[in-house]
């Protein structure tokens, strides 16, 4: 899924066959629909919990009540991330 010769984070990066099967639905559905697996979604699996608990804040930022679209919250992260110099 990743080229394991460069690392992608200073923590740990799991196997994805080795994950609670939720985890790894979710790797594998947005797999699937993106056509590769974000860094951040392997990172964020060394930790199960952070994970469930990362996507779960992303759910509510990104599919939650508001004025804004869809496109236009996305537009806010990546304003927000480059500001920052943050790769995700």
């Amino acid at each position: 899924m990743n080229d394991t010769s460069e690392p992608i984070s200073r923590f740990p990066v799991p196997d994805p066959a080795g994950l609670p099967d939720d985890i790894r639905q979710v790797i594998e559905a947005n797999a699937k629909k993106a056509g590769f697996v974000p860094n951040v979604f392997l990172a964020y699996a060394w930790r199960p919990e952070q994970f469930r608990a990362f996507f779960q804040y992303y759910d509510a930022l990104m599919r939650g009540q508001s004025g804004l679209t869809r496109a236009e919250r996305e537009m806010i992260v990546v304003a927000v991330s480059a500001e920052n110099r943050c790769t995700y």
